[in-house]
């Protein structure tokens, strides 16, 4: 699909990679985008719809996607990063990573999916290389999750002429990559991964893998789990 005289929504737009896709699709000239986030106030470019979001809250989901009729283009990119250890983390929050990370894109897919089809349109999820690569616990799990979700769908939405593509990233320069990566862990732009992934969708590719180490990751799914987890090989 054209991103020219589209109308977007957006999850998570108020910072990190959700900023940098607003910001994109407005250049490629989005007639409207709607930009969610928790609190709407954080969201200041006067050139978008906020909205408040809470994707484990079934309410504020229906709420919001209401005021969205027009919407042709559905960007899934909220979520949330605990990193709770399997073993010993706190289990409320492996299940709030699984709320918010798997179920919460569901809700707003399933309230968005009539409006995508009845005005031609395409759905992006934003995974990441963790979709493959087993790591930070919980969010590992809900992002592979999230992967196999996008896989289905794209089989349920073909037929109705909507596409899907899902778009892998290693680390971003985001609040997330602050908190959560080593210092000297290779980052990329925000506005890059967002060109990369508005790219894929112009030009319907199934999926976007932004940097190497998602390409590296996704290769290594063919060969000897060692060859991804090296470590692993004093116990084979």
């Amino acid at each position: 699909m054209k991103i020219q005289d589209s109308v977007v929504f957006v999850t998570g737009g108020s910072r990190g990679l959700g900023k940098a896709l607003v910001d994109e699709v407005l250049a490629r000239g989005a007639a409207k985008v709607y930009a969610t986030a928790r609190d709407p106030k954080t969201i200041t470019n006067p050139n978008v719809v906020p909205l408040r979001l809470e994707l484990s809250d079934p309410a504020s989901v229906a709420a919001a996607t209401a005021q969205a009729s027009d919407v042709n283009l559905l960007i899934n990119n909220a979520g949330v990063t605990l990193g709770a250890n399997y073993l010993n983390g706190d289990l409320a929050e492996i299940r709030r990573e699984i709320e918010i990370n798997f179920y919460g894109p569901l809700q707003v897919i399933r309230a968005l999916a009539p409006r995508l089809i009845a005005n031609g349109g395409h759905l992006l999820n934003i995974h990441s290389a963790l979709s493959w690569y087993a790591a930070f616990g919980a969010y590992g799990a809900s992002k592979a999750a999230l992967w196999s979700m996008t896989n289905g769908l794209r089989q349920d939405l073909h037929p109705h002429g909507v596409g899907v593509t899902g778009l892998h990233a290693g680390w971003i320069d985001t609040d997330m990559a602050a908190r959560w990566a080593a210092p000297d862990a290779p980052r990329s732009a925000p506005a890059d991964v967002a060109r990369q992934a508005i790219d894929g969708v112009e030009a319907g590719r199934h999926e976007v893998l932004a940097d190497d180490w998602s390409r590296t990751v996704k290769s290594g799914l063919a060969a000897d789990i060692t060859t991804l987890y090296p470590h692993l090989a004093d116990h084979a």
